[in-house]
C-alpha cells in the first residue's frame, strides 16, 4: 500500500504544480520548496544535535510553541528546525526567532524523504496535532529515530476509524508516543489497538497562559480606548464583518470598537471602513493626537492582535460562520466574554466553553445585537462570563510538563 500512496504523491506534486500557475496560495506552496534542500545544507550540519518540530500551519505551530521554547531553553545546544506544511504558517513564521533553521517540508515521497531525514539527522521528530505522513512515519521508524504526536485529537469520522483506513492506522501506529488533548480520543485509539497514549490537555492553553504574563502594553491602543467599554472582534472575515458594522452603524451605546480582519490586503480593508458610518481610523494612519476622537479602529498589520485583546472588554472571534472558527483562546485568557459564529464544532475548548458559558454563539445580527447589549448594560454579566473563561484556561493547563517530562526521557 505504500507504494500505491507513494506513487499518488508524485501525481498530486505534479497536478500542484500545474495549479501552481492560477493559485496564489498554491504558488507559494510549490515555489516555497524549491529552496528547501539548499537552506537545510547551508544551516544543518553533520554534528548538529536536531530537534525536529512539524507543524500544518500557524495554529499547530502555536500548540507547539510551548514545547520548542522548553526545549530551547533545556538543551540550548540543541538546533531546533521547524518545518511547515502550509504557506500560511511559513510565510508567517519564517524569520522566527523560537527556531534555528525554518523550511516548508518537503513533499511526503520517499525520494525527498529520504533526502531531507539525511540532511537534517533528527535526534528526536515531534508532529503537532494531525500530521501523519506515511512515507516519513516509515523512515523514521526505520532509521530508529523517536517520534511523537502531540496535542492531537481525533474524532471517529476520521479515516484511522474506518473500514478502508487500514493503511492510515498502520502509518499513526509509528508513533512512538501519541500526547492527545481527551480521553474521546484515547478511546477511540484504544479501539484500533493504539495503546501508547497520554492524556495531557492542548498546549495551546499553556501558550495562551504565557501571553498574559509579558508586557501587552500598547500605548496607541490606551488612547483610543480611553476609559470606554471596547468590543475587539479578531480574525473576522465578510460574514463577520456585515454583522458587526450593522451594530456598529445602528448602536447608540458609548463604546469604541476595534477590528482586526483575518485578511488584511488593501482591498478587504477598505471595503470594510466603507461599510462603517462611524468616525473609523485604521491604525497605519493613526497617531497619538488624533486617534481618541475615532469610534472604530481597524488594524490593517498582523501580529498585534493577542496584545489587543489585552484593552478588550467583550471579544468577537471570526471564522465562525465560513472556514472555521478562529483562537478563541486568546480573548479568553484575559477573562473576557467571547462571541463567535454557529459554526464551531470541532473545536474543542469552543464546544466546552459555550456549554460553560463563557463563550456565546450566535446565529445572526439580531442574536449578536442581544448578546452585545446584555453584555454591555449587564457588568455582573459580563464579568462572570469572563470569569468562566479565565478558569477553564487555568484548570486545563499543564500539557508541557507532561511532554516535556517524555522528552526529557530521550535526550
Amino acid at each position: 500500500m505504500i507504494h500505491i500512496y507513494t506513487i499518488i504523491s508524485h501525481i498530486a506534486w505534479f497536478l500542484l504544480k500545474i495549479f501552481s500557475f492560477f493559485s496564489k496560495k498554491l504558488n507559494l506552496f510549490v515555489k516555497g520548496r524549491k529552496d528547501t534542500f539548499k537552506v537545510l545544507e547551508k544551516s544543518i550540519t553533520k554534528d548538529d544535535a536536531v530537534l525536529w518540530f512539524h507543524a500544518a500551519s500557524l495554529g499547530e505551530f502555536e500548540q507547539g510553541r510551548p514545547i520548542i521554547e522548553r526545549i530551547k531553553k533545556e538543551y540550548p545546544s540543541y538546533k531546533i528546525l521547524v518545518t511547515f506544511f502550509s504557506p500560511s504558517g511559513y510565510e508567517v513564521k519564517k524569520n522566527t526567532s523560537v527556531a534555528d533553521v525554518v523550511t516548508y517540508l518537503p513533499f511526503d515521497n520517499k525520494k525527498n524523504v529520504k533526502h531531507f531525514i539525511n540532511a537534517v539527522h533528527p535526534r528526536l521528530a515531534i508532529f503537532i496535532k494531525y500530521e501523519v505522513w506515511p512515507n516519513y512515519l516509515d523512515h523514521l521508524q526505520t532509521r530508529k529515530i523517536p517520534t511523537l504526536l502531540i496535542s492531537a485529537i481525533f474524532s471517529k469520522d476520521q479515516v484511522y476509524f474506518k473500514w478502508y483506513g487500514t493503511f492510515m492506522k498502520k502509518s499513526l501506529q509509528k508513533f512512538d508516543h501519541i500526547f492527545l488533548q481527551d480521553e474521546r480520543s484515547q478511546t477511540l485509539l484504544s479501539s484500533i489497538a493504539i495503546e501508547n497514549t497520554t492524556v495531557s490537555g492542548d498546549t495551546r492553553l499553556d501558550r495562551v497562559s504565557e501571553i498574559t504574563e509579558r508586557d501587552n502594553q500598547l500605548p496607541l491602543i490606551e488612547t483610543f480606548k480611553e476609559d470606554k467599554l471596547c468590543l475587539v472582534a479578531g480574525s473576522t472575515w465578510p460574514e463577520d464583518e456585515a454583522i458587526l458594522s450593522s451594530y456598529i452603524n445602528t448602536t447608540e451605546k458609548s463604546l469604541k470598537f476595534i477590528i482586526a480582519p483575518h485578511k488584511i490586503e488593501e482591498a478587504n480593508i477598505l471595503r470594510l471602513a466603507a461599510s462603517i458610518n462611524k468616525n473609523t481610523t485604521l491604525f497605519s494612519k493613526a497617531t497619538p493626537q488624533t486617534i481618541s476622537n475615532f469610534d472604530v479602529l481597524i488594524i490593517d498589520n498582523i501580529g498585534m492582535l493577542t496584545k489587543i485583546y489585552n484593552y478588550a472588554d467583550i471579544s468577537y472571534v471570526g471564522g465562525g460562520f465560513v472556514t472555521g472558527l478562529h483562537n478563541t483562546l486568546e480573548p479568553a485568557v484575559f477573562g473576557i466574554p467571547v462571541i463567535i459564529g454557529p459554526n464551531y464544532r470541532g473545536f474543542k475548548e469552543a464546544e466546552e466553553l459555550v456549554k460553560q458559558g463563557g463563550i456565546i454563539a450566535i446565529n445572526d445580527a439580531q442574536s449578536f445585537n442581544t448578546v452585545a447589549t446584555k453584555l454591555i448594560e449587564n457588568n455582573s454579566f459580563r464579568a462572570s462570563t469572563g470569569t468562566i473563561n479565565a478558569s477553564y484556561i487555568e484548570k486545563n493547563k499543564g500539557a508541557s510538563v507532561q511532554i516535556m517530562y517524555y522528552v526529557r526521557k530521550l535526550l
